[in-house]
């Protein structure tokens, strides 16, 4: 069996290093694609793969026609849309992600981020401090229930809302379990956003849900860049001048934000919440893991698609 790590932005050495313990204590052979720069470099070495595990890589129809012999792709990180999942199914490929491993690196990251903001991007004037604030948590997943973790260590009052998520789970946490998206935006002066992008959140985050929040509001995301209705958030910062967004996936408004919004508003340059040694080691383990579950016992735990 040959397992591919195809990595346009590659895993930390030590990490490459456990992934191969891990693959060939199980027997398999590992190949690496690393920095690669055209779509054609995947599509070859994808030909005799039966595993792939992937970062942000796209993993299209394309690639999935190329790859004769895959049986299953593990995304190392939580998020999965890169991935066709529709195209997996229909080529009887498996897709995993690997939940959690990345979730205490993404919450110190919106953690900081709301250190930086309310210090005023560190400019020398005074600024305000998180304790003491509402703090809501949109989606209470891994990375939720940590924020809220590390939240309470500043002595934040937290809140949650998940559709998904019962409220007796949420407020076993000591957080405050919230009836709706409306309730948590309404009651909480900063919200730390941790939905997916999918069909029903992408855009979700617009001007009637973010123009109710308390005075001197702040929305940090650390999800996806495609749940924020850019043109309604831009104009609700035109309207509301105490309200400030920070952000680790850079808007396709980026320059009108930063041009209109000095002072409210800061992207990180490229998507940031997994960029630790640790997460980065963390996830690429669990995917070699969940690969060699697959390919010697059947095991599905993590999969994502039908």
């Amino acid at each position: 069996m040959k397992v591919l790590v195809a990595t346009e932005k590659p895993f930390a050495k030590v990490a490459v290093d456990g992934i191969r313990k891990e693959i060939e204590a199980a027997g398999f052979e590992l190949a690496l694609l690393e920095k690669y720069t055209d779509k054609a470099q995947l599509l070859d070495a994808v030909k005799d793969a039966n595993a792939i595990i992937i970062r942000s890589d796209i993993i299209d129809a394309e690639v999935l026609d190329a790859a004769k012999e895959l049986k299953i792709v593990v995304r190392a990180g939580a998020g999965y849309d890169n991935v066709d999942l529709a195209a997996a199914t229909a080529h009887n490929v498996c897709v995993m992600n690997t939940p959690g491993q990345n979730s205490n690196a993404v919450a110190e990251l919106a953690l900081g981020m709301m250190v930086y903001a309310v210090r005023n991007f560190y400019n020398g004037t005074s600024g305000t401090e998180l304790m003491g604030k509402k703090l809501g948590i949109h989606a209470y997943g891994n990375v939720g229930r940590n924020v809220a973790r590390v939240a309470k260590g500043f002595g934040m009052e937290v809140y949650a809302y998940d559709a998904f998520c019962p409220k007796e789970v949420i407020e076993k946490d000591g957080v405050k379990a919230l009836d709706s998206a409306e309730e948590l935006y309404k009651t909480c002066q900063v919200v730390s956003l941790h939905i997916p992008a999918t069909a029903e959140t992408k855009n979700s985050i617009n001007y009637a849900l973010l123009k109710d929040m308390p005075k001197g509001a702040m929305l940090v995301n650390t999800a996806r860049k495609e749940v924020i209705n850019e043109a309604e958030l831009i104009k609700l910062m035109e309207d509301r001048a105490d309200f400030k967004y920070i952000t680790d996936i850079m808007p396709a408004a980026n320059a009108e934000f930063a041009e209109k919004f000095a002072g409210r508003y800061f992207s990180t340059p490229k998507k940031m919440g997994a960029q630790t040694a640790e997460a980065n080691i963390n996830a690429g383990i669990a995917a070699a893991q969940q690969i060699v579950g697959f390919l010697k016992d059947g095991c599905e735990k993590f999969r994502v698609n039908k």
